[in-house]
């Protein structure tokens, strides 16, 4: 005989609707953490989804009598936690400007090396962001869902994926326009006045450009590595730089100027 709570007569705990619901989203949010998202759902098992749960049929099937309406809720939750990238303000890039700071730390002296500096800090991090970038399983998942998206049908859920993409998509820009105002501020540069710009819409011209090279080097993966030959900033020499910095700094050189009220 087996004691209680013990052997497979053992009972399974009761969940409540609210358990319910969220242990099916967590397990089903797993799989496409682990399988990666196709656009669609449909290499998703409902079955599947409730045996790896845990959970009662029953229970789940008073929480979505059909399994589209499930998918529907998948589709927002993955929406709501959906990030195009940690780049902006991965470790990874605080390193490596810490890293340039204090090699050529000297530079900060004059104008000339603090302009020097500045372009070689925008050099090196676009290159490493790009990268970070284009071998990230959260913006594989990222770019299957705005295809998804897509296909949807207008009602009730592509409208709340679109909401959801859309804050995102704002998350992403600002972190990387807080990235460039940090940097910016602290050598010694403003927005020129005169520009237009904003430190925000230099965060947006940042993403699009992210986003597109790398959409872009799917079909074409040689365009994460092609450096070009130049000096886009007028800096003291000449450097290959990658696509995504020729970029940067055409950003840098149509918006941002050294601060004349800077120490």
């Amino acid at each position: 005989m087996y004691s209680s709570g013990e052997g497979p007569g053992r009972r399974r705990p009761r969940l409540s609707d609210q358990e319910t619901e969220r242990r099916m989203l967590d397990t089903a949010l797993a799989m496409v953490n682990r399988d990666g998202l196709t656009v669609g759902l449909d290499h998703l098992g409902f079955e599947d989804v409730i045996r790896d749960a845990g959970v009662a049929r029953a229970a789940v099937y008073r929480r979505w009598p059909y399994k589209d309406l499930f998918f529907a809720d998948l589709l927002r939750e993955l929406a709501a936690g959906a990030a195009p990238a940690a780049a902006a303000d991965g470790e990874a890039t605080r390193r490596l400007v810490a890293a340039v700071l204090a090699e050529r730390a000297a530079e900060l002296a004059s104008p000339q090396g603090r302009h020097d500096l500045v372009t070689e800090l925008l050099r090196v991090t676009a290159a490493g962001d790009l990268e970070t970038v284009s071998g990230s399983p959260e913006w594989r998942t990222y770019l299957a869902l705005q295809a998804t998206f897509l296909s949807l049908p207008e009602g009730d859920v592509r409208a709340d994926v679109q909401a959801a993409l859309a804050r995102s998509e704002r998350r992403f820009a600002d972190r990387i326009a807080r990235g460039w105002e940090t940097v910016a501020t602290a050598l010694g540069y403003r927005v020129r006045p005169d520009s237009g710009g904003s430190f925000a819409l230099i965060g947006t011209l940042a993403a699009a450009t992210i986003r597109g090279l790398v959409i872009m080097a799917a079909a074409d993966p040689e365009l994460l590595t092609r450096r070009v030959p130049g000096n886009p900033t007028g800096a003291s020499a000449a450097a290959d730089w990658s696509l995504l910095g020729m970029a940067a700094a055409g950003i840098a050189v149509t918006y941002l100027e050294p601060d004349p009220d800077a120490e």
